[in-house]
Parts: C-alpha cells; sequence; structure tokens
C-alpha cells in the first residue's frame, strides 16, 4: 500500500495546491469592494467624498435615535438640545486638580472636561443631576461613564481628600 501511496503523493500534492489557487480566485472575485481604475487619479488617492458623494445616510437613525433604557435603571432623557446653556464653569485657581485619578477619568477625558472649564475635583462633586446630563451630552463617544463609574462619587471623596474612603470604596490609584 505504501508503494501505491508513494506513486499518488506528488498527484495529491499537485490537486491540493490547484484547489488552494481556485479557492483563493474565487474569494478574491467575491469581494465587494473593487478599485476601479478611471484614470482621473492615483487609485490610493480618490476619495469617494472628494467626488462630490454624500456621507451614508444609512447609520444617520441611530445617530438621531434617543439613549436606550438600561435595565434595573431609570430612564434617561433625551440629550440637551444644542442650544441649551451649559453649566457654568467655576474658575480653577492654580492650575486644578489630576482629574484622572477619578476611576475611569482618562488623560482624554480630563482634557475634555478642561476644555469644558472643569478642572477641581470639588466641581464634579457638586454636579446635580441635570449638570450631568448636560455634561454627558458633551462627553460624545464617552458618554455614561459619569453615572457608570461613579465619578461624582469619587470626586466628593477626594475632594474632601478622604484618602482611605476612596481606597476603600474604589481601590488603590495605580
Amino acid at each position: 500500500m505504501s508503494a501505491d501511496f508513494n506513486t499518488y503523493l506528488p498527484l495529491i500534492l499537485i490537486a491540493l495546491a490547484v484547489l488552494a489557487v481556485a479557492v483563493w480566485a474565487a474569494m478574491r472575485a467575491s469581494r465587494k469592494a473593487r478599485v476601479i481604475e478611471d484614470g482621473s487619479a492615483p487609485a490610493l488617492g480618490r476619495d469617494v467624498l472628494d467626488e462630490g458623494a454624500a456621507p451614508a445616510q444609512r447609520n444617520q437613525a441611530l445617530i438621531d435615535a434617543p439613549r436606550a433604557i438600561a435595565v434595573n435603571q431609570e430612564p434617561v432623557s433625551a440629550p440637551a438640545p444644542a442650544n441649551a446653556p451649559t453649566p457654568a464653569p467655576i474658575p480653577a485657581p492654580g492650575g486644578g486638580d489630576d482629574l484622572t485619578r477619578i476611576k475611569g477619568l482618562g488623560p482624554k477625558l480630563s482634557e475634555l472636561l478642561g476644555q469644558l472649564g472643569i478642572t477641581r475635583f470639588a466641581q464634579i462633586a457638586a454636579w446635580t443631576p441635570q449638570e450631568i446630563d448636560q455634561i454627558d451630552a458633551q462627553l460624545g463617544r464617552f458618554s455614561g461613564r459619569i453615572t457608570r463609574d461613579q465619578w461624582v462619587e469619587q470626586a466628593k471623596l477626594l475632594s474632601a481628600g478622604d484618602e482611605t474612603g476612596f481606597a476603600a470604596q474604589f481601590g488603590r490609584n495605580g
């Protein structure tokens, strides 16, 4: 039996190689995105929006839809209208606190809050539910973090200088 197998082994390997090439060609041919060269610009230098096409509208319904209600939580109000007044920022003397000490608030969020005039733990600790909704609406992709990560509770402990209470409730800062 091994003599027969050794005789057909090269044919089996060639057939497998031909099959692999055929599968690759079929997969390549069925790709939906194709670059069509029309000579107007280098293929990789063109952008559909440069040619005057409008942005895709398929996700507009998701963008415009009100936020979903999570299970076991109170309903979330719709984001504040664009012309709604933002809470007046409290001036931060001396550069402010290191807001990144709050769990769930990294450097990008700290920078964004700084642009909104929020630089102190005491400011965050004093937020009302309405102010939380207004600030949260301005956080873009970080929306929802204020309540999920309990920023107000953390800020209350940090602004009071209660490091022990903060560590007991939220863990040590790394």
